[in-house]
């Protein structure tokens, strides 16, 4: 038998669903920030995915775990009301100097980011609940059930909870996998199905993406 397989029309989906996205200037610089410093932003279609996700809960407040250099600050911000508010949290001073560049870059006012320079474990109890519309965590595999649990508290009632990589890029679904990050990501997914205030769904762009809305 000759030719070629066929390539497998899921991914071919998910080639399109990023391929189909357009990043502006600002964006494009905020990645070439992200490949200077070696972080991972989030692709095109999860920018896309969060914007959509903030404009739908019309988001006035977000919080954010993982500034890195703005990438899906951007995102978030494009989705958010005129006069909503980014609250981001990085321990890194260099990601924070990028992320300010980019967010000057996207003509982002100074007063609608609050870029927080802290490890998540000590700034999200710091934080008040049911006062966030949406939550998005990129952070520390490995405190993600932590930072699932404080994100729950922050939200309001009828707010989003977004989980990046939250699928510990395809391990989950090996049970052969019982390594720290996949354990942590497991008890993470837990944490989401069995709270009865939350209707959750796995979207498989990036890495996988894991949101679910808290109810009103």
């Amino acid at each position: 038998m000759t030719g070629t397989q066929p390539s497998d029309p899921r991914m071919a989906l998910i080639d399109y669903a990023e391929s189909a996205i357009v990043e502006d200037d600002a964006l494009a610089a905020a990645r070439l920030r992200a490949a200077e410093l070696g972080t991972e932003p989030v692709s095109p279609a999860v920018g896309a995915l969060l914007a959509m996700l903030a404009r739908l809960v019309d988001a006035r407040a977000v919080a954010e775990i993982g500034t890195g250099t703005g990438v899906s600050g951007l995102w978030l911000l494009a989705g958010m009301a005129a006069d909503g508010v980014l609250t981001t949290i990085d321990p890194e001073l260099e990601h924070h100097r990028a992320a300010r560049a980019s967010f000057a870059g996207g003509d982002i006012a100074p007063g609608r980011t609050r870029l927080i320079n802290g490890t998540p474990r000590e700034v999200l109890p710091r934080l008040s609940d049911n006062s966030y519309d949406l939550v998005f965590i990129d952070g520390p595999r490995l405190d993600l059930p932590r930072f699932v649990g404080e994100s729950i508290r922050m939200l309001r009632p009828g707010g989003a909870l977004v989980i990046h990589d939250a699928a510990a890029g395809g391990a989950v679904a090996d049970p052969a996998r019982t390594d720290p990050m996949t354990s942590a990501a497991r008890e993470a997914a837990l944490l989401v199905a069995d709270d009865d205030r939350l209707l959750p769904v796995v979207i498989p762009l990036g890495p996988g993406v894991l949101a679910a809305a808290k109810a009103r």
